[in-house]
Protein backbone atom coordinates (compact mmCIF):
# COMPACT_ATOMS: atom_id res chain seq x y z
CA UNK A 1 0.00 0.00 0.00
CA UNK A 2 1.19 3.31 -0.82
CA UNK A 3 1.43 6.08 1.33
CA UNK A 4 -1.85 8.77 1.72
CA UNK A 5 -2.84 11.79 3.95
CA UNK A 6 -6.70 10.97 5.72
CA UNK A 7 -8.10 14.28 6.12
CA UNK A 8 -11.87 14.52 8.20
CA UNK A 9 -13.61 17.90 6.79
CA UNK A 10 -16.97 18.63 8.38
CA UNK A 11 -20.19 18.38 6.79
CA UNK A 12 -20.89 18.12 3.04
CA UNK A 13 -19.72 21.46 1.84
CA UNK A 14 -16.60 21.09 4.03
CA UNK A 15 -15.95 17.85 1.83
CA UNK A 16 -17.07 18.75 -1.46
CA UNK A 17 -14.68 22.31 -1.37
CA UNK A 18 -11.97 20.52 0.19
CA UNK A 19 -11.78 17.59 -2.69
CA UNK A 20 -9.02 17.53 -5.00
CA UNK A 21 -8.13 15.63 -8.29
CA UNK A 22 -6.45 12.22 -6.79
CA UNK A 23 -8.67 12.17 -3.87
CA UNK A 24 -10.78 9.27 -2.66
CA UNK A 25 -13.44 9.41 -0.26
CA UNK A 26 -13.65 6.23 2.41
CA UNK A 27 -16.53 5.60 4.67
CA UNK A 28 -16.68 1.83 5.76
CA UNK A 29 -13.44 0.56 3.78
CA UNK A 30 -14.43 -2.40 3.37
CA UNK A 31 -14.11 -2.40 -0.83
CA UNK A 32 -11.51 0.53 -0.88
CA UNK A 33 -8.64 -0.27 1.90
CA UNK A 34 -8.52 -3.99 -0.03
CA UNK A 35 -7.82 -2.16 -3.24
CA UNK A 36 -5.38 -0.17 -1.96
CA UNK A 37 -3.47 -2.86 -0.03
CA UNK A 38 -3.12 -4.67 -3.74
CA UNK A 39 -1.97 -1.78 -5.20
CA UNK A 40 -4.80 -1.83 -7.65
CA UNK A 41 -5.71 1.79 -6.75
CA UNK A 42 -3.68 4.55 -4.72
CA UNK A 43 -5.56 7.54 -3.95
CA UNK A 44 -2.95 10.32 -2.53
CA UNK A 45 -5.63 11.47 0.24
CA UNK A 46 -8.62 9.79 1.75
CA UNK A 47 -11.49 12.10 2.73
CA UNK A 48 -13.52 10.47 5.65
CA UNK A 49 -17.17 11.12 5.33
CA UNK A 50 -18.09 10.14 9.03
CA UNK A 51 -18.39 13.95 9.69
CA UNK A 52 -21.08 13.81 7.08
CA UNK A 53 -24.83 13.98 7.80
CA UNK A 54 -25.83 10.83 5.73
CA UNK A 55 -26.79 8.37 7.78
CA UNK A 56 -30.53 8.63 8.31
CA UNK A 57 -33.27 6.05 6.68
CA UNK A 58 -36.20 7.55 6.13
CA UNK A 59 -39.14 8.29 4.94
CA UNK A 60 -40.46 11.11 3.23
CA UNK A 61 -44.04 10.96 0.99
CA UNK A 62 -43.98 7.85 1.24
CA UNK A 63 -40.69 6.91 -0.45
CA UNK A 64 -37.71 5.29 0.94
CA UNK A 65 -34.28 7.37 1.52
CA UNK A 66 -31.27 5.88 2.30
CA UNK A 67 -28.47 7.79 3.44
CA UNK A 68 -25.37 6.95 1.63
CA UNK A 69 -23.93 6.37 4.69
CA UNK A 70 -26.36 3.90 6.22
CA UNK A 71 -24.57 0.84 7.03
CA UNK A 72 -26.12 -2.50 5.27
CA UNK A 73 -26.81 -4.01 8.76
CA UNK A 74 -29.00 -0.61 9.67
CA UNK A 75 -30.97 -0.84 6.22
CA UNK A 76 -31.46 -4.62 6.49
CA UNK A 77 -33.26 -4.27 10.22
CA UNK A 78 -35.03 -1.20 9.73
CA UNK A 79 -38.58 -2.46 9.98
CA UNK A 80 -39.75 -0.21 7.47
CA UNK A 81 -37.80 -1.14 4.65
CA UNK A 82 -38.57 -5.49 6.02
CA UNK A 83 -42.50 -4.34 5.33
CA UNK A 84 -42.40 -2.04 2.71
CA UNK A 85 -39.31 -2.92 0.49
CA UNK A 86 -38.54 -6.69 1.76
CA UNK A 87 -36.07 -7.67 -1.43
CA UNK A 88 -33.79 -4.68 -0.32
CA UNK A 89 -33.21 -6.31 3.18
CA UNK A 90 -33.03 -9.50 1.52
CA UNK A 91 -30.79 -8.58 -0.43
CA UNK A 92 -28.09 -7.35 2.22
CA UNK A 93 -28.60 -9.61 4.74
CA UNK A 94 -27.50 -12.33 1.82
CA UNK A 95 -24.15 -10.07 1.58
CA UNK A 96 -20.70 -10.38 2.32
CA UNK A 97 -20.92 -11.53 6.44
CA UNK A 98 -21.88 -9.56 9.62
CA UNK A 99 -18.71 -7.99 9.97
CA UNK A 100 -18.37 -6.49 6.65
CA UNK A 101 -23.00 -5.27 6.60
CA UNK A 102 -21.60 -3.52 9.84
CA UNK A 103 -19.56 -1.46 8.18
CA UNK A 104 -19.84 -0.95 5.14
CA UNK A 105 -22.43 1.71 3.70
CA UNK A 106 -25.14 1.57 0.96
CA UNK A 107 -22.83 4.33 -1.07
CA UNK A 108 -19.84 2.19 -0.42
CA UNK A 109 -22.09 -0.72 -1.58
CA UNK A 110 -23.30 0.83 -4.57
CA UNK A 111 -19.79 1.70 -5.85
CA UNK A 112 -17.75 -1.67 -5.35
CA UNK A 113 -15.55 -2.82 -7.81
CA UNK A 114 -16.10 -5.94 -9.72
CA UNK A 115 -14.54 -8.97 -8.04
CA UNK A 116 -12.79 -10.08 -11.59
CA UNK A 117 -9.71 -11.40 -10.42
CA UNK A 118 -7.46 -10.18 -13.25
CA UNK A 119 -8.40 -6.75 -11.73
CA UNK A 120 -7.63 -7.06 -8.73
CA UNK A 121 -4.14 -9.14 -9.10
CA UNK A 122 -1.82 -6.22 -10.59
CA UNK A 123 0.42 -8.82 -12.26
CA UNK A 124 -1.83 -9.46 -14.63
CA UNK A 125 -3.18 -6.50 -17.48
CA UNK A 126 -6.47 -5.26 -17.72
CA UNK A 127 -8.84 -2.75 -19.46
CA UNK A 128 -10.23 -1.70 -16.34
CA UNK A 129 -6.68 -0.60 -14.15
CA UNK A 130 -4.83 0.39 -17.72
CA UNK A 131 -6.96 0.92 -20.38
CA UNK A 132 -5.68 -0.74 -23.93
CA UNK A 133 -3.70 -3.48 -21.85
CA UNK A 134 -5.93 -5.91 -22.70
CA UNK A 135 -8.28 -8.39 -20.99
CA UNK A 136 -6.78 -11.70 -20.19
CA UNK A 137 -10.34 -12.71 -19.20
CA UNK A 138 -11.82 -13.30 -22.32
CA UNK A 139 -10.04 -16.51 -23.16
CA UNK A 140 -9.12 -17.13 -19.59
CA UNK A 141 -10.50 -18.00 -16.55
CA UNK A 142 -14.15 -16.34 -16.89
CA UNK A 143 -16.23 -18.53 -14.99
CA UNK A 144 -17.68 -16.08 -12.63
CA UNK A 145 -17.73 -13.32 -15.64
CA UNK A 146 -20.79 -11.81 -17.70
CA UNK A 147 -22.61 -12.59 -19.58
CA UNK A 148 -25.00 -9.35 -20.11
CA UNK A 149 -23.31 -6.55 -21.27
CA UNK A 150 -20.02 -7.15 -21.72
CA UNK A 151 -17.67 -6.08 -24.41
CA UNK A 152 -14.59 -7.46 -26.60
CA UNK A 153 -12.68 -4.93 -24.14
CA UNK A 154 -13.92 -6.33 -20.84
CA UNK A 155 -16.78 -9.39 -19.17
CA UNK A 156 -16.47 -8.34 -15.29
CA UNK A 157 -19.55 -8.45 -13.76
CA UNK A 158 -20.87 -5.73 -11.29
CA UNK A 159 -20.44 -7.82 -7.51
CA UNK A 160 -22.58 -6.05 -5.35
CA UNK A 161 -26.61 -7.75 -4.11
CA UNK A 162 -27.83 -3.93 -2.83
CA UNK A 163 -27.74 -2.61 -6.59
CA UNK A 164 -29.84 -5.45 -8.07
CA UNK A 165 -32.70 -4.88 -5.74
CA UNK A 166 -32.64 -1.27 -6.14
CA UNK A 167 -32.78 -1.51 -9.62
CA UNK A 168 -35.65 -3.49 -9.85
CA UNK A 169 -37.17 -0.74 -7.73
CA UNK A 170 -36.30 1.96 -9.98
CA UNK A 171 -34.67 3.66 -7.44
CA UNK A 172 -32.78 7.40 -8.28
CA UNK A 173 -29.16 8.55 -6.44
CA UNK A 174 -29.06 12.06 -5.32
CA UNK A 175 -25.38 12.68 -6.61
CA UNK A 176 -23.64 15.85 -5.03
CA UNK A 177 -20.15 17.69 -6.12
CA UNK A 178 -18.28 20.52 -5.35
CA UNK A 179 -20.03 24.06 -7.11
CA UNK A 180 -22.74 22.22 -8.74
CA UNK A 181 -25.11 21.48 -6.15
CA UNK A 182 -26.59 18.00 -6.14
CA UNK A 183 -28.66 16.05 -8.74
CA UNK A 184 -30.72 12.88 -9.14
CA UNK A 185 -30.25 10.42 -11.39
CA UNK A 186 -32.12 7.13 -12.35
CA UNK A 187 -29.76 4.54 -11.18
CA UNK A 188 -30.44 2.75 -14.24
CA UNK A 189 -28.56 5.49 -15.82
CA UNK A 190 -25.76 5.61 -13.28
CA UNK A 191 -24.09 2.09 -14.51
CA UNK A 192 -21.82 2.27 -17.34
CA UNK A 193 -21.66 -0.73 -19.44
CA UNK A 194 -17.71 -1.18 -20.83
CA UNK A 195 -17.91 -0.83 -24.29
CA UNK A 196 -14.32 0.34 -24.92
CA UNK A 197 -13.90 2.63 -22.20
CA UNK A 198 -14.35 -0.36 -19.03
CA UNK A 199 -12.36 2.26 -16.59
CA UNK A 200 -15.33 4.44 -16.90
CA UNK A 201 -17.44 2.61 -14.81
CA UNK A 202 -20.22 5.40 -13.56
CA UNK A 203 -21.78 8.38 -14.39
CA UNK A 204 -20.23 10.27 -11.58
CA UNK A 205 -18.16 13.42 -12.12
CA UNK A 206 -14.93 14.37 -10.87
CA UNK A 207 -15.28 15.10 -7.16
CA UNK A 208 -19.22 13.84 -7.13
CA UNK A 209 -20.48 11.85 -4.39
CA UNK A 210 -23.61 9.93 -3.65
CA UNK A 211 -25.86 11.57 -0.82
CA UNK A 212 -28.66 9.91 -1.38
CA UNK A 213 -30.59 6.90 -2.65
CA UNK A 214 -34.99 7.18 -2.82
CA UNK A 215 -36.97 4.12 -3.51
CA UNK A 216 -40.19 4.61 -4.59
CA UNK A 217 -43.47 2.48 -2.91
CA UNK A 218 -45.54 0.09 -4.58
CA UNK A 219 -47.28 -2.98 -4.51
CA UNK A 220 -44.52 -4.92 -6.35
CA UNK A 221 -41.92 -3.53 -3.82
CA UNK A 222 -44.19 -4.57 -1.08
CA UNK A 223 -44.27 -8.02 -2.46
CA UNK A 224 -40.48 -8.55 -3.70
CA UNK A 225 -38.20 -11.28 -3.42
CA UNK A 226 -33.96 -11.48 -3.67
CA UNK A 227 -32.68 -15.13 -4.37
CA UNK A 228 -29.10 -15.67 -4.72
CA UNK A 229 -27.12 -18.81 -5.95
CA UNK A 230 -23.47 -18.91 -5.13
CA UNK A 231 -20.67 -21.74 -4.14
CA UNK A 232 -21.34 -21.70 -1.19
CA UNK A 233 -24.19 -20.53 1.12
CA UNK A 234 -22.04 -17.40 3.32
CA UNK A 235 -19.48 -14.72 2.28
CA UNK A 236 -19.80 -15.75 -1.03
CA UNK A 237 -20.78 -13.75 -4.24
CA UNK A 238 -24.01 -14.61 -6.73
CA UNK A 239 -23.45 -16.83 -9.85
CA UNK A 240 -26.70 -15.47 -10.54
CA UNK A 241 -29.54 -13.36 -8.33
CA UNK A 242 -32.69 -12.43 -9.31
CA UNK A 243 -34.47 -9.52 -7.94
CA UNK A 244 -38.16 -9.99 -8.58
CA UNK A 245 -41.39 -8.11 -7.67
CA UNK A 246 -44.96 -8.93 -8.57
CA UNK A 247 -48.18 -7.02 -7.78
CA UNK A 248 -51.14 -9.38 -8.30
CA UNK A 249 -54.93 -8.62 -8.01
CA UNK A 250 -57.41 -11.32 -8.71
CA UNK A 251 -55.13 -13.86 -9.54
CA UNK A 252 -53.79 -11.37 -12.35
CA UNK A 253 -50.19 -9.81 -12.61
CA UNK A 254 -50.47 -6.04 -12.74
CA UNK A 255 -46.92 -5.43 -12.99
CA UNK A 256 -43.88 -6.82 -12.60
CA UNK A 257 -40.02 -5.92 -11.60
CA UNK A 258 -36.93 -8.37 -12.19
CA UNK A 259 -33.43 -7.75 -12.15
CA UNK A 260 -30.28 -9.93 -12.19
CA UNK A 261 -27.12 -10.05 -9.99
CA UNK A 262 -23.97 -11.96 -11.00
CA UNK A 263 -24.35 -12.24 -14.70
CA UNK A 264 -24.19 -8.45 -15.90
CA UNK A 265 -21.87 -6.06 -16.55
CA UNK A 266 -23.95 -3.43 -14.18
CA UNK A 267 -27.43 -4.48 -12.25
CA UNK A 268 -29.14 -6.21 -14.94
CA UNK A 269 -33.15 -5.39 -15.96
CA UNK A 270 -34.98 -7.89 -17.77
CA UNK A 271 -38.00 -5.20 -18.99
CA UNK A 272 -38.99 -7.93 -21.93
CA UNK A 273 -39.32 -10.73 -19.05
CA UNK A 274 -41.67 -8.23 -17.31
CA UNK A 275 -43.61 -7.54 -20.39
CA UNK A 276 -44.02 -10.97 -20.76
CA UNK A 277 -45.97 -11.35 -16.95
CA UNK A 278 -47.45 -8.09 -17.15
CA UNK A 279 -51.35 -8.79 -17.59
CA UNK A 280 -51.04 -13.05 -17.48
CA UNK A 281 -52.58 -15.41 -14.53
CA UNK A 282 -49.84 -15.51 -12.06
CA UNK A 283 -49.85 -19.26 -12.61
CA UNK A 284 -46.85 -21.94 -13.48
CA UNK A 285 -47.20 -22.03 -16.79
CA UNK A 286 -47.11 -17.96 -17.24
CA UNK A 287 -44.13 -18.24 -15.07
CA UNK A 288 -42.26 -20.76 -17.06
CA UNK A 289 -42.52 -19.27 -20.57
CA UNK A 290 -41.12 -15.79 -19.12
CA UNK A 291 -38.56 -17.47 -17.38
CA UNK A 292 -37.59 -19.18 -20.30
CA UNK A 293 -36.56 -15.86 -22.28
CA UNK A 294 -34.32 -14.57 -19.13
CA UNK A 295 -31.33 -15.69 -20.68
CA UNK A 296 -32.27 -14.10 -24.10
CA UNK A 297 -29.61 -11.91 -25.15
CA UNK A 298 -26.86 -13.80 -23.29
CA UNK A 299 -23.23 -14.05 -24.86
CA UNK A 300 -21.19 -16.81 -23.15
CA UNK A 301 -17.13 -16.56 -22.67
CA UNK A 302 -16.61 -20.25 -22.50
CA UNK A 303 -16.63 -21.81 -19.00
CA UNK A 304 -19.59 -18.98 -17.59
CA UNK A 305 -21.72 -20.56 -20.60
CA UNK A 306 -23.64 -22.56 -17.18
CA UNK A 307 -25.24 -19.36 -16.40
CA UNK A 308 -27.37 -18.71 -19.15
CA UNK A 309 -29.40 -21.54 -18.46
CA UNK A 310 -28.89 -20.61 -14.25
CA UNK A 311 -30.38 -17.42 -15.21
CA UNK A 312 -33.57 -18.93 -16.63
CA UNK A 313 -33.97 -21.64 -13.25
CA UNK A 314 -33.43 -18.67 -10.93
CA UNK A 315 -36.06 -16.21 -12.14
CA UNK A 316 -38.52 -19.07 -12.33
CA UNK A 317 -37.39 -20.06 -8.52
CA UNK A 318 -37.76 -16.34 -8.05
CA UNK A 319 -41.33 -15.96 -9.58
CA UNK A 320 -42.81 -19.31 -8.21
CA UNK A 321 -41.82 -18.00 -4.62
CA UNK A 322 -42.60 -14.60 -4.64
CA UNK A 323 -46.33 -15.70 -5.88
CA UNK A 324 -46.52 -18.32 -3.56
Amino acid sequence: MQSFELIRPRGIDGILSDWHPGDAFIAGGTDLLQLMKNDVVAPERLTDLDNSDLHAISLVDGSLHLGALATMAEVAAHVDVKREWPVISQALLLSASPQVRNMGTVGGNLLQRTRCGYFRDVGFDCNKRRPGSGCPALRGDNRELAIFGGSSHCIATHPSDLPVALMALDAQLDLAAPGSGTRRLPLAQFYRLPGDTPHIETALRPGEMITNVVVPPGPHARNSLYVKVRDRTSFAFALVSAAVGLAVSDGVIRDARIALGGVGAMPWRLPHVEAALRGQRADTSVFETAAARAGDGAISAGLNKFKIELTRRTVLRALRTVAA
